[in-house]
């Protein structure tokens, strides 16, 4: 599974604070610490408040290359801030991320392939998300028959079928399951899968609960990669025993320690 660390967004309090200040340590922190905690990708997100959000992107790259050399999933809406983080990134990102709108497609699907890049792909329109399973696959498919017009590789494709807050949208959950697995079905070779899968438990209770629960329903449906807080241990053991049971990796005593382990 492929673990997008989220903790480098402007949303958290230190790190918005660190943006506008262009204070390097808690950005700095952050990425040593996910890193260190086994994570594959750190997504990077200037946040909502940031005032020149181009220029706060290259900042972020910038400082965050000084101390990691884990790749980077470029999260904003502002398709320039993304192309200003591409052209400093030393190794291939992600960019995250592009709906099913022709306009967003026709700037972001020839960024990906110009800077070697890996898309997430959202299942929303202009009329935003879907309910149901079948019309998040719907345009899950779109996505695939516009990689094709574009020769973009399926396996540089992921589909994410937004996942809500189970406290104000409890009935989506089930919805994004199906999806998932609908998405295997879709082309040969298939899409990969990603969710925001903090998300799901924004403002319920018991917020780890809630994630660990989801992203092992998530991973037997099929999912391939998540945002998530890479730093709850509790929520790496749950991987770990989810890849054991659907029999992914192979069981030893310390399957736990081997999981956590990986890529040091």
């Amino acid at each position: 599974m492929i673990l997008i660390g989220e903790r480098i967004n402007g949303m958290f309090t230190d790190i918005g604070k660190a943006v506008r200040e262009r204070d390097p340590a808690p950005v700095q922190h952050w990425a040593r610490a996910q890193k260190e905690a086994g994570a594959d990708y750190l997504d990077v997100n200037t946040g909502p408040n940031a005032e020149d959000p181009v220029e706060a992107m290259r900042w972020l790259v910038e400082t965050i290359q000084e101390v990691c050399d884990l790749p980077l999933c470029l999260d904003s809406t502002n398709y320039d801030a993304i192309e200003a983080g591409l052209e400093l990134c030393k190794r291939p990102a992600i960019i995250n991320s592009v709906p099913v709108e022709r306009p967003k497609i026709e700037r972001v699907f020839p960024m990906a392939k110009k800077y070697n890049a890996k898309l997430i792909g959202l299942t929303m329109d202009k009329k935003g998300i879907p309910k149901d399973a079948d019309n998040r696959t719907a345009l899950a498919m779109e996505l695939v028959v516009v990689a094709s017009e574009y020769d973009f590789p399926l396996e540089d494709l992921f589909i994410d079928p937004l996942i809500l807050p189970v406290n104000v949208a409890q009935e989506h959950a089930p919805e994004v399951l199906e999806t998932l697995r609908n998405v295997k079905t879709l082309s040969n070779p298939a899409p990969k899968t990603v969710v925001g899968l903090s998300n799901v438990s924004q403002n319920s209770v018991n917020r780890s609960l809630v994630d660990r629960t989801f992203l092992a329903m998530a991973l037997a449906a099929g999912l391939d990669a998540a945002i998530l807080n890479v730093n709850d241990e509790e929520l790496l053991d749950t991987i770990a025993t989810s890849r054991i049971l659907l029999n992914q990796d192979v069981y030893a005593e310390s399957y736990l320690k081997v999981f956590r382990s990986r890529g040091k």
